[in-house]
């Protein structure tokens, strides 16, 4: 592929994720948020590989903080997640019954 079909899709591709992001209602979207964290990974793992592959000093920077910004994605997602379970998790009452 040309950089300009790599650029359009690229540019497509925010649109659409915007559009679909944006129409979730706020009660699914930490839901779905936690089951895309495997998605980030998967995401993750194709940057370490497309940087380990490329052999310009351009494509290694690009690759390198794509590398990082999945990290910080991925990483922020399993966060949100753990406090959004820790919300569900029964309070103690101190009352001692059991």
């Amino acid at each position: 592929m040309d950089g300009m079909t790599m650029l359009t899709l690229f540019v497509l591709s925010v649109f659409v994720g915007f559009e679909v992001v944006s129409k979730v209602s706020t009660t699914l979207h930490t839901p779905l948020m936690s089951g895309a964290n495997a998605i980030h990974g998967v995401i993750l793992v194709g940057a370490i590989l497309v940087t380990g592959r490329t052999s310009s000093g351009l494509g290694l920077a690009l690759g390198l903080l794509a590398v990082v910004l999945a990290t910080v994605n991925m990483v922020g997602g399993f966060v949100v997640t753990d406090r959004m379970l820790e919300m569900f998790k029964g309070r103690s009452s101190g009352g001692g019954s059991r």
